[in-house]
């Protein structure tokens, strides 16, 4: 017989469902393709000039400021807003403006966002004790 681990955050101490639970990983992909064609848009108009180079690179640099200011202050990007989500610090508290900087960081290279532990989070959000949760 393998481990029963229970549900995803249990570890954590976080509830199974409804408000401060894990967010689930749709919600979570929504929630940064929202932020990313944002970025995008606001680098094409401004930015851009016709190129596609220049427009992907200013986009990744406003997508790291974007996450820096809105998850450092409000605690969740318009997208994530928009999707009901919130990062929050492992025990519940606000993220310190330290850890936000080297979770958005992580983000941007997008290698950390693409392995999960047990739980469901991402390296980016476990290297600095973060938690997605719903609302």
């Amino acid at each position: 017989m393998g481990a029963d681990f229970g549900y995803r955050g249990q570890q954590l101490g976080l509830p199974e469902e409804g408000p401060g639970a894990i967010a689930p990983l749709g919600r979570r992909f929504g929630a940064v393709v929202v932020d990313w064609a944002g970025c995008m848009l606001i680098a094409y108009g401004l930015f851009a000039q016709g190129n596609q180079q220049t427009m992907g690179n200013w986009a990744l640099g406003i997508f790291l400021v974007l996450s820096v200011l809105t998850v450092g202050t409000v605690g969740s990007t318009p997208g994530k807003r928009l999707f009901g989500l919130r990062v929050v610090a492992e025990n519940g508290g606000r993220l310190g403006l330290g850890r936000v900087l080297l979770r958005s960081l992580l983000l941007c290279l997008a290698i950390p966002a693409l392995i999960w532990d047990r739980d469901g989070r991402g390296l980016h959000d476990r290297l600095a004790k973060a938690i997605q949760v719903r609302i």
